[in-house]
Order: C-alpha cells, then sequence, then structure tokens
C-alpha cells in the first residue's frame, strides 16, 4: 500500500514537473522544475529497484547537467519581456501540437494492453545471483550492445556537428595549432643566446 501510494506520488510530481518544465515563462524556473522531475524519476526507478539508474540520474543529470543548464540560463540575458510578447502569436500553433500530442497518447493508451510475459518480468527484474548493477551490464554490454554503440555513434555524431555549427574563427585570437607544435625543429624552439656577465638578455 505504501508503496503504490510512493508511485502515485513520485509520477504526479514527475509529469506535473515536466509540465512546468515546458509551460514555465521563466528560464530558472523551468531548469528548476526539471531538477525536480529528475528527482521524481530517481525516486521510480528506486521503487523498480534500480537503485544504480537512481544514483546515476541524481549524480549525473541533476548534480551536472541541470546544474550546468541552470548556470548557462543565469548567465543568458534574456528579455523576458520579448519572450511574453510572442506567446499569443505561437499559441495556436503550440495548442494544436499538444491536441495532437494529446490524441496520440490517448490512442496509446486505449491501445495499450499488457504483454503475457510482463507478470514475469515484475516479479523478478532481475536474476537471483545477480546485482542490480551486473544486470544492467549484462544486459548492455552482451544482449544490447550493438544499440549502445549505435547510439554512442549517433551522440558522437551529434556533437560534432555541434562543435562544427558553432565554431568560429576570428582573427587576432590566440589559438593551439597542433600540426605545428608537433612537426617545429629545435631551431624554431630554441633560441641561444651569449650573455654577458652583468648585462643580462636585455
Amino acid at each position: 500500500m505504501l508503496q503504490a501510494a510512493a508511485f502515485y506520488i513520485l509520477s504526479a510530481v514527475a509529469v506535473l514537473s515536466a509540465f512546468m518544465v515546458v509551460a514555465a515563462r521563466n528560464p530558472v524556473r523551468a531548469v528548476l522544475f526539471l531538477i525536480l522531475a529528475f528527482f521524481a524519476a530517481a525516486g521510480l526507478f528506486v521503487l523498480l529497484g534500480a537503485e544504480f539508474l537512481a544514483m546515476i540520474l541524481v549524480i549525473v543529470y541533476v548534480g551536472a547537467v541541470a546544474v550546468l543548464f541552470l548556470f548557462v540560463v543565469m548567465m543568458l540575458d534574456i528579455d523576458f519581456a520579448a519572450l511574453k510578447a510572442g506567446f499569443s502569436t505561437y499559441a495556436p500553433l503550440g495548442g494544436l501540437v499538444a491536441l495532437a500530442l494529446a490524441a496520440i497518447l490517448a490512442m496509446t493508451g486505449f491501445a495499450w494492453v499488457s504483454a503475457e510475459s510482463a507478470g514475469a518480468n515484475i516479479a523478478a527484474p532481475t536474476p537471483a545471483d545477480m546485482t542490480n548493477i551486473e544486470a544492467l551490464g549484462a544486459l548492455i554490454y552482451d544482449r544490447y550492445v550493438l544499440y549502445f554503440q549505435m547510439a554512442g555513434l549517433i551522440l558522437l555524431v551529434a556533437m560534432i556537428g555541434a562543435i562544427v555549427l558553432t565554431l568560429r574563427h576570428r582573427d587576432g585570437v590566440k589559438r593551439q595549432d597542433m600540426h605545428r607544435q608537433t612537426t617545429r625543429s629545435r631551431e624554431d624552439s630554441v633560441e641561444v643566446v651569449d650573455v654577458e656577465r652583468g648585462e643580462g638578455i636585455g
């Protein structure tokens, strides 16, 4: 009974926080709601017996990613008056997208059926002779290793694309040249100066 109540409370907090992330007009408040959604999701992972995923979610996403988001948002010079002025312009389009998403969710909910093997998976989410971390590692690096590597390649391509799109070369800015550093000779790097005693390099 207590576990069911905790599940519904954490689920409601996660859904409401996710909605407020999109609906909040202040970006700082949106990031704070995002952190609250991460904490609620971590609580759901704990209820499912996935303590390692809950710990990773709190440490990585709350401790690093969300805090970085909050830092970047607070550093931006955002004109809140301009944001509020454009709300009425995009409200009809946003309403249509929201209705479409609600319709998709409703169709998914009506078409949802429980699989025959769902009961067995819930009863024994991890083998009895393995810990939570061992079971997760066996799934990722054994059964789903190809999908795991494909996800890593997709993230790598996205990261390279973001760097290429945002890279700007400006004149007068000192930049590290790895090719020039590795191919330079001793004569280009070292200069021997015969300094007279008491005169200094000058």
